[in-house]
């Protein structure tokens, strides 16, 4: 839903001025929609979070009741999962990995590698062999399966089917995988199979994503433990209240491990677990009107939210009033119904939402927008222009809370 909760709204409309821009996480929304997907899928199924959606310690904990592990991209995200939530099984993906970094992975004793190319694999087959020797390592190849024209046309963001720098061609997969089961590579062993081809896919889109991964996993021939098909679930952010059907997913997924006895299937989800339970609240400074459009500047702006500007959306929001008005200067309204919202930054892409409906706006009111809790303030240009950072602050329940500082994520 665009409004935010109620622990979110009273915490948007008690900060005083200074401590704003902030970014609301509701942890409670969020472990009742985690708890929501996990009861959706079957037993044959894994759930992994993918940490690169929302990093924060207090994010990494509260999923921990609901995920099996956690699937970490780079260096830096494997020593701070590692850190947050000590102990749980760790997957590592992505491109580009470093000597260094998948030495590090190997000495924290990281579960399973998604391996991206040969010469990973081969890095990977001989650091193991220094680093951990006479044990053996879990290796998933990543694939970058071929898809039948327009079955991704409805993704935002396409992962694979096409030339990407992401995975294995399938022939050299296909070979790669048999010389694994072969035992030509030790101390590697193939656990499986792993394919991320699209974001922003509905639920049955997305089992037939699987169905096509799987069928081609099982023809290679050999002992496969698992597969694993990535995530990319809907998040709908021209209507925030509508969610990806996890029910549908899951019957799809229960039926596909049906067919495939002694198989496991995994998924990745990261914006579909953790987008709903954040917001971003700031406070309107102006609002003016433009060649007949009416525009309210608000404190901060993309270079904190940065996702409205990558994705080229509105991002939702509720306007929320404030009725005191502390200066004695003349206090700016909105004399219409829309109004864009824009921040500080001194470029004309720095747009929250355009157009949105805030009848009788006013200098001084909040806003909080939602779909804040995923690909937000970390994949953000924080140093833009040198503005202050936002605070964060992580609810609970109503009434108790726990705030962190931007310090706190550079420590």
């Amino acid at each position: 839903m665009t409004d935010p909760t109620p622990a979110v709204r009273d915490r948007a409309l008690s900060l005083p001025s200074s401590e704003l821009p902030a970014y609301l996480y509701d942890l409670a929304a969020l472990r009742a929609h985690a708890a929501t997907v996990r009861d959706a899928l079957p037993e044959q199924v894994e759930l992994y979070y993918a940490a690169k959606a929302n990093p924060e310690p207090e994010i990494l904990g509260a999923l921990g009741p609901y995920v099996d592990g956690y699937e970490v991209a780079s260096g830096g995200e494997l020593a701070h999962v590692a850190k947050a939530v000590p102990g749980r099984p760790l997957a590592f993906g992505g491109p580009g990995k470093t000597p260094d970094e998948v030495t590090a992975a190997l000495e924290l004793g990281v579960e399973r590698f998604h391996v991206e190319s040969e010469h990973e694999l081969r890095m990977l087959a001989e650091l193991a062999r220094r680093v951990v020797p006479g044990r053996p390592v879990a290796v998933l190849l990543r694939v970058n399966l071929p898809v039948a024209d327009g079955s991704l046309a409805g993704s935002s963001l396409a992962m694979g089917g096409r030339p990407t720098p992401f995975g294995l061609d399938p022939a050299r997969a296909a070979e790669m995988a048999r010389a694994l089961a072969e035992g030509m590579l030790p101390p590697l062993e193939l656990r499986g199979v792993h394919a991320h081809l699209a974001s922003g896919l509905e639920a049955a889109e997305l089992v037939a994503v699987a169905e096509s991964v799987v069928n081609w996993a099982v023809g290679l021939g050999v002992s496969l433990a698992e597969v694993n098909v990535g995530g990319g679930m809907h998040v709908d952010y021209t209507a925030p209240e509508r969610r990806f059907d996890w029910t549908a997913y899951g019957t799809g997924l229960a039926r596909l491990a049906a067919a495939h006895p002694g198989l496991r299937l995994r998924i990745e989800p990261g914006r579909a677990l953790t987008a709903y339970c954040g917001w971003y609240a700031t406070e309107v400074l102006d609002v003016k009107r433009s060649h007949g459009e009416e525009f309210a500047v608000v404190r901060g702006g993309t270079h904190h939210l940065r996702t409205p500007a990558t994705k080229g959306h509105d991002q939702p929001c509720a306007v929320l009033p404030v009725d005191t008005w502390p200066h004695p200067w003349p206090r700016p309204a909105a004399q219409g119904d829309r109004v864009t919202l824009a921040g500080q930054l001194c470029t004309p892409k720095d747009v929250l939402a355009r157009r949105a409906p805030a009848p009788g706006l006013r200098a001084g009111d909040r806003v909080a927008f939602s779909l804040a809790g995923a690909y937000a303030w970390n994949i953000s240009h924080h140093d833009f222009l040198m503005h202050p950072r936002p605070g964060f602050h992580f609810l609970d329940v109503p009434g108790r809370m726990n705030a962190g500082t931007p310090e706190r994520l550079n420590a």
